[in-house]
């Protein structure tokens, strides 16, 4: 496992949402624009097996449950070879939303093109995007590593300011996490 921060060189604020066309965990293939929100629509790719993941899916299930009414939906995009991490497989992903880890969209992205044209090295990395598409916030899901007591719950703040006052003033700081586990030809 190799601790890694965001890359804010492929997407900036302001920058189009890239499109996709990703198979879920229920069986059908959405593209961005089928799952997206009315006013916002957070993406983060993530993986089953992280351990820096897993101790933020509370945070995200409490973004998907109190503001799905309020225009926002939430993306999971899960980029992981599997081979290599057989916990990381989609068979795994189904279960992690069956068994109620996961109450979002959650998204394979097995050619990992999809998290290439984001920029994404890391899990979690979450990118927010306004009613339009457009990257407003690429910031962590918590300032909490691993399995410590979250004390700022950056990416909720955002959304919650962003609602209030179509502004985020708060500053963001890179996610951090597992590199994604990338195909090698």
């Amino acid at each position: 496992m190799v601790l890694m921060g965001s890359n804010d060189g492929v997407l900036n604020n302001g920058d189009n949402a890239p499109n996709f066309k990703l198979k879920s965990t229920d069986g059908n293939f959405y593209s961005l624009e089928e799952v997206k929100g009315e006013k916002l629509t957070l993406v983060v790719f993530i993986c089953n097996h992280c351990p820096y993941v897993i101790p933020r899916l509370g945070a995200l299930n409490k973004i998907a449950q109190d503001f799905e009414s309020k225009g926002v939906k939430v993306i999971g995009i899960n980029p992981n070879e599997s081979v290599n991490y057989p916990e990381d497989s989609f068979d795994n992903m189904k279960k992690m939303v069956d068994n109620g880890k996961i109450k979002f969209k959650y998204l394979h992205d097995e050619s990992q093109d999809v998290a290439k044209s984001y920029g994404a090295v890391c899990t979690p990395d979450p990118f927010l995007f306004d009613e339009n598409l457009n990257l407003i916030f690429h910031s962590r899901i918590t300032d909490a590593k691993g399995d410590e007591q979250d004390k700022v719950e950056e990416m909720y703040d955002a959304i919650s300011n962003y609602l209030d006052t179509r502004k985020i003033s708060i500053v963001g700081n890179p996610s951090f996490g597992c590199s994604i586990k990338w195909k090698y030809d």
